[in-house]
């Protein structure tokens, strides 16, 4: 049984079988890596700095750095596009990416299964950090000293996404972007 988000501590080994032959600090130099598989990376990389800055803000607030309103509108702003389009991102790699890669190299459907997993779980972090955030907001306009109560489990949710992020989209690349160069996919 594969491991899940919260117990892995990278790929398992059983899913590194083309990592092995195809290790992350070559593949900016490979001829098959594509134009889309760089943009679908810096996708990624988006997406561990949105998280950084929702977690820097509630910080900065809670430290009395940053002030009602900014970070209102800060968080509403950079929360926003975080949740959005990482939902739209895994809702595009479970319907119509994975299902290619699968195709391609069926070895490793345990391991797309397990990235599919992956998002269920974020899909639940996702959902309990906008709520968090969006009465955080609220709270702006309705009673800006009640703020700092609910801006501490944003930030401690801020923080749990950051983690999550780096474990999901690390395993992520390793175990597609393998499979895009060995088959020469999206090119």
């Amino acid at each position: 049984m594969t491991q899940t988000i919260e117990t892995r501590s990278g790929l398992p080994e059983e899913m590194q079988t083309l990592l092995r032959t195809l290790p992350r600090d070559g593949w900016h130099r490979h001829p098959h890596l594509a134009d889309s598989t760089r943009n679908w990376m810096r996708a990624h990389q988006g997406f561990r700095q949105l998280a950084e800055i929702v977690q820097e803000d509630s910080e900065a607030f809670l430290n009395k750095d940053l002030s009602e309103d900014a970070y209102a509108g800060r968080l509403a702003h950079f929360g926003n596009l975080l949740v959005r389009n990482l939902h739209g991102h895994h809702t595009w790699e479970d319907r119509k990416f994975f299902p290619e890669l699968e195709a391609a190299d069926p070895r490793f459907a345990e391991g797309l299964e397990m990235l599919e997993s992956d998002h269920l779980a974020l899909d639940d972090l996702l959902d309990r950090f906008t709520r968090g955030a969006n009465r955080t907001v609220q709270l702006a306009t309705l009673d800006p000293r009640q703020m700092a109560e609910e801006a501490r489990p944003v930030r401690d949710h801020a923080e749990r996404l950051r983690g999550f992020l780096h474990r999901h989209l690390t395993d992520e690349e390793d175990l597609v972007v393998p499979i895009l160069l060995h088959h020469r996919l999206r090119g």
